[in-house]
C-alpha cells in the first residue's frame, strides 16, 4: 500500500486476479482513513490517491466485476495504547494500559475525512465504499456497545446516541458522493463477548457483553434507515477475534444462522462471511431468503479462481483454505526488517498470493529431468512446480500413500480442509504428470539417472528417556493421530505445542479427563500462530477443562500415575511488581497424576541421512528436512526453490 492509502501495482493486481477468476464484487482489504504519520491514510493525499486508485478500477472493471474500496476509522482499543476510543477502555493486547477518549472535534473531523475519502474513491472509478466498521470491536462498533462506550454527551448512553457516529459517516457520504453512492457497513450481528479479553465459544452459554440479538434488530433497521446500502456481516469482537477470523476449531458457515435473523429485518442486501466457502449451501440460504450474498476472504486467497471453479463445477480443483491465517493474518502484523513495514498479505498453501506479477510458472527451455524424494507436503509441491516447468519428474514415496506427517497432522475431524489439501494435491500429481512411485524408496545410486534431485524426506518423531516409558501405555501423538483410538479416561499430554493442544481439546471434547504438561511457562509456542488460534484453543481447552501445568515435567510414569514435576517461580503480578507479602522464590514439587494414557508431543527431529549421502551442487534439500516447521513453511521454500528450476 502506497502512503496515500492506495495500492501498489502489486497489491492491485492481487484484487485483478480475483476479478479474473471469477470474483462479483470485490471489497478491499481496510485503508486507513485518520492520518495518524505512522500509518497509510487517503488524507495523506487525496488527488494521489485517486490517481493511483483508478489503475484497480480499471483493472476489475475488464473483467466485468465490481470493486468496493473499505475504508476504516481503525481500531480505537485493539491499537496502540493510548490511541482514540470512545472512552478510557482497557487496550486489548495490553490491558494494563488505557486508551484516550475521543473528543468531540475529532469525532466530527473523522465523519468529514470519511466523506472526502470517499469522494476520492468515487473520483477514481471506484464502485461503491464499505465502511470499516460497525464490526469485530473496532473503533466505530466500540462506540455502538454499551459495554465499551461509557459517554454521557450525545456520543453516548441511549443506542440512538452510540449509532449517531456510523450514521453522521454514512450521511457525510451521501452528500458528499451522491444519494445513489453505494455505502456499505461492515457488520457484527452478535458479539459474542463475555468480558474483555473474553470471547464466548461455540455451544456454550454466556451472558452477552457486547451487542445482542435484540438489539441487533433494532440496530440494523436504524442503520438502513439512516442510508447504509448493503451489509457485510459476522459476528465477533477483538475479545472474541475467532468469530470474525475463524480458525479451524470453528465450525464451518458459523454466522449464517445470526446473519440469517438480521436479513428478516432489512430490506437492503445482506452477506455473509466466516469460514463459508460451500456453493451448495450458498445457493440454498440464498433461494431460501437468508442472505443476499455469499462472502469469502481467505478462500480467495488460497485459490484466485475458486468462483470460476464454482461455476463450472470443477470443486476437486479448488485449493482450499486450511483456516490457518500464517500467511494472512498473521503476516500482515509481522515486521518486514528490510522494508521497515509490515509484511504484505498471502497465503500459507498459495506464495502467488499478492506475488502474482513475481512468481508466475512458467515453461523451461532446458527441461530436465527430477527426481523428488518424499510424498509430503513439501515434496508434492514440489513436484507440481517442476512438471508445470516442463520438468520430467520421478516422485518416490516409500510408504503407500502421499502425504507425509501432514495425515495424522489433518486426522481429527474438525480438519476437513487439510484432508480435502491432501486430496488436491494428489489429484496435482495425476494432472501434472508427475510420475509417483509408491512404496518405493530412492537409493543414493538411483541419483545418477536425474539431473536434479529434491530431497524432502521430512522429519521423525522426538522420543523421551523416562523412566516407565517403554510401556504400551506410553504412545507418541502421531500414532494416536493415525489410529484415533484412545478408549481411556485419564490422558496426560506431554507438549503443549500445537499439536498437542489439539490433542486435549479433541480428546477433551470426547469426555476425557485430559492434563497437558509443558516444561517451559508458556504453551503454543509457535513462531506466526495467530492471536485468534490461540485464543480460541485456549479458550476450548478451558471450556472442555483441561487442565494444563506450566513450568513441568514427567518424572516417571509407574503404576498408572505419572509423576510430574512442577517448578514455581517468584511471577510478578500484573504491574510487574511482588505478587505477595512474603515471595517462595524456586521451588519444585512432584504430583503423581491418573494416566491410563500417556501421549508424547514434543516435536520432530529431521531425516538428513540420503541428503548426506548424496549431497552435491544438483541435489536440493527442502522442507521438513530442513528443520521441522509449518505447512507455510514447507509449502512456500518448495514453491520458491522450484519455480524458476
Amino acid at each position: 500500500m502506497n502512503n496515500d492509502g492506495s495500492y501498489s501495482k502489486d497489491g492491485a493486481d492481487y484484487y485483478i486476479e480475483r476479478a479474473k477468476g471469477g470474483t462479483g464484487l470485490i471489497i478491499t482489504g481496510l485503508v486507513p482513513l485518520p492520518p495518524l504519520g505512522h500509518l497509510p491514510s487517503i488524507m495523506n493525499d487525496l488527488e494521489s490517491y485517486t490517481k493511483n486508485m483508478k489503475y484497480l478500477a480499471d483493472g476489475v472493471h475488464q473483467y466485468g466485476s465490481k470493486v468496493f474500496v473499505m475504508i476504516s476509522a481503525l481500531t480505537g482499543r485493539a491499537g496502540s495504547v493510548g490511541e482514540p476510543a470512545p472512552s478510557a477502555l482497557p487496550n486489548v493486547w495490553d490491558p494494563r494500559g488505557l486508551q484516550t477518549e475521543m473528543t468531540k472535534e475529532q469525532i466530527h473531523m473523522y465523519v468529514k475525512w470519511f466523506g472526502m475519502g470517499a469522494k476520492a474513491a468515487k473520483d477514481a472509478g471506484i464502485d461503491g465504499v464499505e465502511i470499516h466498521a460497525v464490526h469485530e470491536g473496532y473503533l466505530l462498533d466500540q462506540f455502538t456497545i454499551s459495554a465499551f462506550n461509557k459517554r454521557t454527551d450525545e456520543y453516548g448512553g441511549s443506542l440512538e446516541n452510540r449509532l449517531r457516529f456510523p450514521i453522521e459517516i454514512v450521511q457525510e457520504i451521501k452528500k458528499t458522493c451522491g444519494k445513489d453512492f453505494p455505502v456499505s457497513l461492515r457488520y457484527s450481528v452478535v458479539s459474542k463477548t463475555k468480558a474483555f479479553n473474553r470471547g464466548a465459544v461455540p455451544g456454550e452459554e454466556f451472558k452477552e457483553f457486547g451487542r445482542d440479538m435484540e438489539e441487533s434488530r433494532k440496530v440494523v433497521k436504524m442503520l438502513e434507515e439512516a442510508g447504509y446500502d448493503m451489509l457485510d456481516c459476522d459476528n465477533g469482537t477483538y475479545d472474541a477475534w475467532y468469530w470474525p477470523h475463524p480458525p479451524v476449531y470453528m465450525p464451518k458457515a458459523l454466522n449464517l444462522a445470526d446473519v440469517a435473523e438480521i436479513k428478516k429485518e432489512v430490506n437492503i442486501p445482506v452477506i455473509c462471511a466466516g469460514r463459508f466457502d460451500d456453493p451448495d449451501l450458498a445457493d440454498e440460504s440464498i433461494a431460501q431468503g437468508k442472505i443476499d450474498m455469499m462472502g469469502m476472504g481467505r478462500p480467495l486467497l488460497a485459490d484466485p479462481d475458486l468462483a470460476n471453479k464454482f461455476k463450472e463445477k470443477r470443486l476437486d480443483d479448488i485449493r482450499p483454505c486450511i483456516s490457518c491465517h500464517f500467511g494472512c493474518l498473521s503476516r500482515i502484523f509481522q515486521p518486514d526488517y528490510e522494508t521497515k513495514a509490515t509484511k504484505d498479505i498471502s497465503c500459507a498453501i498459495n506464495p502467488r498470493c499478492g506475488q502474482e506479477n513475481h512468481y508466475n510458472i512458467e515453461k523451461t527451455n532446458t527441461p530436465m529431468k527430477v527426481a523428488v524424494v518424499g510424498g509430503g507436503i513439501a515434496g508434492m509441491e514440489a513436484a507440481r512446480v517442476c512438471a508445470l516447468r516442463g520438468h520430467e519428474v520421478d516422485l518416490y514415496e516409500k510408504s503407500n500413500q502421499l502425504g507425509g506427517v501432514f495425515i495424522p497432522a489433518a486426522s481429527f475431524d474438525f480438519k476437513d480442509d487439510d484432508r480435502r489439501l491432501i486430496r488436491w494435491y494428489r489429484k496435482q500429481m495425476v494432472d501434472t504428470g508427475v510420475n509417483v512411485k509408491l512404496n518405493t524408496e530412492f537409493k543414493p545410486e538411483n541419483k545418477q539417472s536425474y539431473d536434479k534431485v529434491i530431497v524432502a524426506t521430512g522429519a521423525h518423531e522426538r522420543r523421551l528417556d523416562v523412566p516407565g516409558f517403554d510401556c504400551e501405555n506410553v504412545r507418541y501423538a502421531v500414532d494416536v493421530l493415525n489410529n484415533q483410538n484412545i478408549m481411556d479416561q485419564n490422558v496426560v499430554i506431554i507438549g503443549a505445542g500445537l499439536t498437542g493442544c489439539e490433542l486435549a481439546y479433541d480428546l477433551a471434547r470426547k469426555n476425557k479427563k485430559v492434563t497437558v504438561v509443558e516444561q517451559l511457562p508458556t504453551i503454543m509456542n509457535v513462531e506466526g500462530l495467530n492471536a485468534a488460534n490461540y485464543n480460541c484453543l485456549l479458550d476450548l481447552m478451558e471450556y472442555y477443562k483441561v487442565d494444563i501445568l506450566k513450568n513441568s515435567k514427567v518424572l516417571k510414569y509407574e503404576d498408572g500415575k505419572a509423576y510430574v514435576e512442577t517448578t514455581t517461580y517468584n511471577e510478578p503480578n500484573i504491574k510487574d511488581r511482588a505478587i505477595s507479602q512474603s515471595l517462595q522464590g524456586i521451588h519444585k514439587t512432584v504430583k503423581p497424576i491418573e494416566a491410563d494414557t500417556v501421549i508424547v508431543s514434543v516435536g520432530y527431529i529431521s531425516n538428513q541421512d540420503l541428503y548426506n549421502e548424496i549431497k552435491d551442487d544438483n541435489v536440493i534439500l527442502l522442507g521438513d528436512a530442513v528443520k521441522p516447521a509449518n505447512l507455510m513453511s514447507a509449502i512456500w521454500d518448495a514453491f520458491k526453490a522450484c519455480y524458476k528450476l
